[in-house]
């Protein structure tokens, strides 16, 4: 019975659940897959991998409320994982549609953010969407593991990625309540299994220090260098004397003239007896000395009281 029969024998309420029953029933079988997906997920995203999700109109906004949870929280406080909906960069997202076409807005995306090991999921009611099919093409190619949230199989999109939970319903509007409870349930699965992926993660981090022989972390120990004793008195007693410091002085050579004697009278080096000098006239006081820099402004000397300097 169609959802507008449904609607006329009884109210909107109504038939809307009675739709809602009848797929609830065979999707309860979906707890195991969500569980194992979940558990799956915890370990890629603790060691460093990236879930990517994608949807199309109200299957986008589903993709966004998970990515939304994973990377704030949906319970309890816990470390944010890495998870980006492809559709809500809306600038990446026109840009491609624009240059590629519609059918590469997911799949371009997909080659630019996905790494290997990372995983892919991508939300649809009807599975046959063109663009989400790119995309899928696009994760294989580049190592990604696959996942779908459709409606009822067999459908495209369902049988292209590595693994599907489908909704047997025929109305789009329970495929995507649904999905809301699958986004939820697989959350909590991922909140549950990650102290067990962390403590994984750390295990494998210490075994493969231990294998590397890692030494502890921190600066080496200082290395004593060994100082010779020098003797108290002099240098030490092999080394060679210095010429210079060490020369007797020639008498043969004339002391240099004490300044305080004069100048000589007859040339400049004084050719006369060394009673012919002259006395040095004593130098004039230069005043007081200015260090720094002088300034000289249109003539004026600051530090001349202000006078102009009259030229020479």
């Amino acid at each position: 019975m169609t959802t507008s029969t449904r609607a006329a024998r009884a109210g909107l309420l109504d038939a809307h659940l009675d739709l809602l029953v009848e797929a609830m029933l065979p999707y309860r079988a979906a707890e195991p897959l969500l569980a194992r997906w979940g558990t799956e997920l915890a370990g890629i995203l603790v060691g460093g991998g990236r879930l990517l999700v994608a949807g199309n109109g109200g299957s986008a906004a589903e993709a966004q409320h998970l990515t939304a949870e994973l990377v704030g929280r949906l319970r309890d406080d816990r470390q944010p994982l890495s998870a980006i909906a492809l559709h809500a960069e809306t600038s990446a997202l026109t840009a491609i549609g624009n240059d590629y076409g519609y059918d590469e807005v997911f799949a371009r995306q997909v080659r630019a953010h996905g790494r290997p090991g990372d995983v892919l999921l991508l939300m649809s009611t009807s599975g046959a969407s063109g663009n989400l099919l790119a995309a899928v093409d696009a994760a294989r190619e580049t190592g990604l593991r696959c996942w779908a949230f459709t409606g009822p199989a067999p459908n495209p999109l369902a049988g292209a990625c590595h693994e599907a939970l489908t909704v047997a319903s025929p109305d789009s509007q329970v495929v995507q309540e649904l999905h809301l409870v699958s986004t939820h349930v697989l959350c909590e699965y991922v909140d549950r299994a990650l102290p067990t992926a962390l403590a994984a993660l750390a295990g494998q981090s210490a075994a493969v220090a231990a294998d590397r022989g890692v030494a502890p972390t921190g600066p080496p120990p200082a290395t004593p260098v060994a100082v010779p004793d020098l003797p108290v008195d002099g240098p030490p007693a092999d080394e060679p004397p210095d010429p210079l410091l060490d020369a007797v002085p020639d008498p043969s050579v004339d002391a240099l003239p004490d300044p305080s004697d004069g100048l000589p009278v007859d040339g400049p080096l004084g050719d006369g007896p060394a009673g012919d000098r002259r006395p040095v006239p004593p130098l004039a006081d230069p005043g007081p000395v200015r260090a720094g820099v002088e300034v000289v402004v249109d003539g004026i000397d600051p530090a001349a009281d202000g006078h102009r300097e009259d030229p020479a």
